[in-house]
């Protein structure tokens, strides 16, 4: 169960200043693992609000009306991605590690080879810069303290290589090349970490449309690792119980949205805390329709 440590501290008092609503910061608390009561009385903290202030009834109308309405339940339809124990990705054959009906959840083996790991990696290195997320009001790209990674970003198939790269990764994810946003590199130092969160754009935060303008939804994402992580650094899904262990060459997908544009609650996901050497990895999001 996580704590208001220092962290969430800092993350409450920039939300507050950034004029997030309560309920925001709320659902985002209650999304990473904390317990309502627990995330409603730290924001209300964080807003110097009183039991008797006006900022506590409206919070506590908005739960009561959000408790009444019925969820819509998410309907989950066939994966784009073919069946089958290996999978013939563009030019390399891709093994099928784990497969996961709820949410939908495909671990690999072999998306790219040890020299195309250590190629990665190398090209990028002197290029970092510090990761940012997108702000929930604004839509623009904000650092915070939830991120503590490195990262850059390559043009969809700004050459050879990367181009391969992105033609490989498009067939193994069934998707079409044109759909997919340039591959992002991040790299994460002992004791990096990015807190759970999703990699969708939820409707209902008004940065969301700056976002979806262009391509529409995110509809699917690849995580691939570069290096073996010695210890720590997982991909996890608290919702589903599930984590995924960094290994050089593999690959972890989900999707999260189907046919019916229904957007997957289970796909809550984080990148644990680096807890011996360091993390270096390559994601691929993927769109609706055409991007860029």
């Amino acid at each position: 169960m996580p704590v208001v440590d220092t962290a969430w501290e800092e993350w409450l008092s920039t939300n507050v200043a950034r004029g997030c609503s309560p309920d925001s910061m709320i659902g985002a608390m209650v999304q990473a693992g904390f317990v309502t009561d627990a995330a409603r009385a730290a924001v209300l903290k964080a807003f110097g609000a009183s039991p008797d202030s006006p900022m506590f009834a409206a919070v506590a109308a908005t739960e009561a009306a959000l408790a009444k309405a019925a969820p819509q339940t998410y309907q989950y339809d066939e994966m784009p991605v073919a069946r089958g124990n290996v999978i013939r990705a563009h030019d390399r054959d891709v093994r099928v590690l784990m497969r996961c009906e709820r949410p939908q959840v495909i671990v690999f083996a072999d998306v790219l080879s040890p020299d195309e790991c250590a190629e990665m990696i190398e090209r990028s290195r002197h290029r970092l810069k510090r990761s940012t997320t997108v702000n929930p009001d604004t839509g623009k790209e904000d650092v915070i303290r939830n991120r503590t990674s490195e990262g850059i970003w390559y043009q969809r198939g700004e050459d050879e290589f990367i181009e391969r790269m992105d033609r490989r990764i498009a067939s193994l994810m069934n998707w079409p090349v044109e759909n997919g946003e340039g591959l992002q590199i991040l790299h994460y130092g002992t004791t990096g970490e990015y807190r759970p969160h999703f990699d969708y754009f939820p409707p209902d935060q008004p940065g969301s449309a700056v976002h979806t303008s262009q391509g529409g939804q995110r509809v699917a994402t690849l995580v691939i690792y570069l290096n073996d992580v010695a210890d720590g650094g997982e991909t996890i899904f608290p919702e589903a119980g599930m984590s995924v262990a960094a290994q050089q060459g593999g690959a972890v997908y989900f999707r999260y949205m189907n046919g019916q544009r229904q957007l997957d609650p289970l796909t809550l996901h984080g990148g644990a805390p680096v807890l011996g050497g360091d993390k270096w990895i390559m994601t691929k999001w993927v769109r609706e329709r055409a991007y860029g």
